[in-house]
């Protein structure tokens, strides 16, 4: 048995030259990183398969039903593959990986908000969803939701999303937009006031309005 000193990877095997390592199938986040790290060829799919379910709901949250849904999914494993490095903490990997479901869905809407000072595109010249969605997300109430937060500024849209639509604790909101609790709920106080007053013209959202904390 190896000793509490003994490193973890002590028992590694080279397979190639320039000291590339077989990693063994990782059971832990910290593992798995270190896999993508040594660029393994199979920790990239293990990855996906992992946490695509977790990625796609935060997209969804925030964004509401995509036509863009499956390319953004590919977005954030991409970006997540090519900046594993500068993850600090590998047990954090799950709540990293939803900064950056975070991030790739606020730039997504920031650059349709400009888009729509360019040109104007009838909803008849919009694709059509690859996956009818199901549940809540297929129901008026969440159509006139998005409706609404599509009003919002990004980061207050994103805030409010994953707070009273997805359910976050206001900590895992604060640190999946990476920043302050105090910020954090700055941005929910301006979002539940203006979500309120645009909600008026969503007769939907009567109900769900009623019945939000």
């Amino acid at each position: 048995m190896a000793s509490r000193d003994t490193p973890v990877f002590a028992d590694l095997v080279p397979l190639r030259p320039g000291g590339a390592v077989k990693l063994p199938s990782p059971e832990s986040d910290e593992v798995l990183v270190a896999a993508l790290r040594c660029r393994d060829p199979e920790a990239g799919a293990l990855l996906f398969d992992r946490y695509a379910t977790h990625v796609r709901r935060v997209l969804v949250r925030v964004l509401g039903p995509d036509p863009e849904l499956l390319d953004l999914v590919h977005d954030v494993f991409v970006t997540a593959l090519e900046s594993v490095n500068r993850l600090t903490e590998p047990k954090a990997l799950r709540g990293w990986l939803t900064q950056v479901a975070v991030f790739t869905a606020r730039g997504k809407i920031r650059r349709r908000m400009r888009w729509r000072f360019l040109r104007t595109v009838s909803p008849q010249e919009m694709p059509e969803p690859e996956h009818r969605p199901t549940d809540f997300e297929a129901s008026e109430a969440l159509r006139s939701a998005y409706r609404v937060l599509g009003q919002l500024t990004p980061d207050d849209r994103i805030a409010f999303a994953l707070r009273f639509i997805d359910g976050m604790e206001l900590t895992e909101v604060a640190e999946a937009c990476d920043v302050s609790l105090a910020t954090i709920k700055r941005r929910l106080a301006r979002a539940r006031q203006r979500f309120g007053e645009l909600s008026l013209g969503e007769p939907a959202l009567a109900e769900w309005l009623g019945g939000s904390p």
